[in-house]
């Protein structure tokens, strides 16, 4: 018997240890996954990675408290760190690279969610950022996921919220002068309502001359349809200058006068308000994707400032700020929990 209770206090001191441990380890479960179901596996990675550090901690502190020599601790605690750099070294190296890349980016932040990348052949606006990898939506709607250490390693052109030059290019005869080109390139751009539209001749061939018209377009979102527009108010511009878009290189088998130019009749021309804009079913991912990360952010400062309010009201203002701050902190949930649901709708 006395053997026994000597035994149980002997232990009783590393099971007290183990228990708090594993309490507080518990407690951490709850605090950074358990109360927060809405989170998504973007914003539950870093909180994953923090209990497991949590956990490698507590392992460390358990075997510290364990009745046993230094030799045999120590001993177990270098078992622990060969095992853990064995995983982390047959571990995949662009696994370990893409994440320090997500890290990265997270840090400089070269563009958001809704922005519109080029990288290379891929083109399209950020729809999710992850911490392994970054998915766009291309022009065609489809979803590519780029790794980070694609984005780092590579140049990544960012089109600038604040404005984007839209541009088009094509070859015209000898037979017309360039001003008169011009002043018709230039009145095409300011009918698509671009801004400070200007023409440049970029060659000069065999048989033809390279003109490029281009534009500041403000709002970037309609980028598509913009430059659709640009190539139909080109049409326009063109054939009702009565300027020969086919020359030099059409070759018609009819016989016809010199004087006859190949320029179709007037047809029905629809309004800009009547065309459709495609962007909104093409990047529609992207654009949810945007207003939902913008109203989380406006949401949070919200909190944040409800909650410095709080600090120094009294009485029945702060009732009704603390009823605010429950109201708020509602509408957020609501929206994590959209943005779950539209990342399950693709």
């Amino acid at each position: 018997m006395d053997s026994l209770v000597g035994q149980v206090a002997f232990l009783a001191p590393s099971l007290v240890v183990s228990l708090v441990v594993v309490a507080l380890l518990l407690m951490a479960n709850w605090v950074l996954l358990g109360r927060h179901p809405e989170l998504g596996n973007e914003k539950k990675l870093p909180r994953q990675l923090t209990l497991l550090a949590l956990t490698l901690i507590g392992f460390v502190v358990i075997t510290f408290a364990l009745p046993i020599s230094d030799t045999a601790r120590n001993q177990v605690i270098t078992l622990v760190g060969v095992l853990f750099s064995g995983i982390v070294a047959f571990s995949s190296t662009t696994f370990v690279a893409n994440f320090m890349a997500g890290i990265m980016l997270r840090m400089n932040q070269p563009f958001r969610t809704g922005d519109f990348i080029r990288v290379e052949d891929h083109f399209g606006r950020v729809s999710e950022r992850g911490l392994f990898d970054t998915e766009i939506q291309s022009e065609h709607r489809a979803l590519i996921t780029l790794p980070n250490l694609y984005l780092v390693s590579r140049p990544v052109e960012v089109i600038s919220k604040s404005g984007a030059i839209i541009s088009s290019t094509l070859t015209l005869g000898y037979d017309v002068h360039y001003s008169r080109i011009e002043s018709l390139l230039i009145s095409a751009a300011k009918a698509t309502d671009l801004k400070d539209p200007f023409v440049q001749v970029i060659e000069l061939g065999n048989d033809a001359v390279t003109y490029r018209v281009s534009g500041l377009l403000i709002d970037v979102k309609s980028m598509l349809t913009t430059r659709s527009l640009l190539h139909r108010a080109m049409l326009d511009a063109l054939h009702d200058g009565a300027v020969e878009i086919v020359s030099p290189t059409f070759v018609n088998q009819r016989r016809m006068d010199d004087h006859v130019k190949i320029v179709p009749g007037a047809g029905v021309r629809q309004s800009v308000e009547a065309l459709s804009t495609p962007e909104d079913i093409i990047f529609d991912k992207a654009e949810k994707a945007e207003q939902q990360e913008a109203a989380q952010e406006r949401l949070k400062k919200e909190l944040q400032t409800l909650g410095e309010t709080l600090s120094v009201a009294n009485g029945d203002e702060k009732t009704k700020i603390e009823s605010h701050i429950e109201q708020v902190k509602q509408q957020l949930d609501n929206v994590s929990e959209l943005r779950e649901r539209s990342k399950k709708e693709y």
